[in-house]
């Protein structure tokens, strides 16, 4: 699912010290999330994502820069899966919805001479 929310992040750094920043969750599925940050976090780092409504654990698969920021690609534990029911970023889209609208769309404005 593509979001925009922010979440509060936390993980330790080379020398051990606890982090803390705020990401905008990109998307987010059963198994992992994409968030963008100001700065970089090294492959395999545990990351804890904290919500409104609780906690996600995993670790940092990518770390790419774009234009806008740091996007980190982050796979949740084992035991940690998303759903709707525990967590609804504020402004979700289902991608597959969107392709479905356009589809239909597209047949009604056809016509048939």
């Amino acid at each position: 699912m593509l979001c925009a929310d922010l979440v509060d992040v936390q993980w330790k750094d080379a020398a051990g010290r606890t982090r803390r920043a705020v990401a905008n969750l990109e998307d987010i599925s059963l198994s992992g999330a994409c968030l963008q940050l100001d700065a970089p976090i090294p492959l395999q780092t545990i990351l804890r994502i904290d919500h409104p409504k609780g906690t996600f654990h995993g670790h940092i698969r990518y770390c790419v820069y774009r234009e806008i920021g740091y996007f980190l690609g982050v796979q949740f534990e084992h035991g940690t899966r998303w759903s709707q029911r525990s967590f609804r970023p504020q402004h979700m889209l289902d991608p597959r919805k969107l392709n479905s609208r356009s589809k239909s769309a597209g047949a009604e404005g056809l016509s048939v001479s």
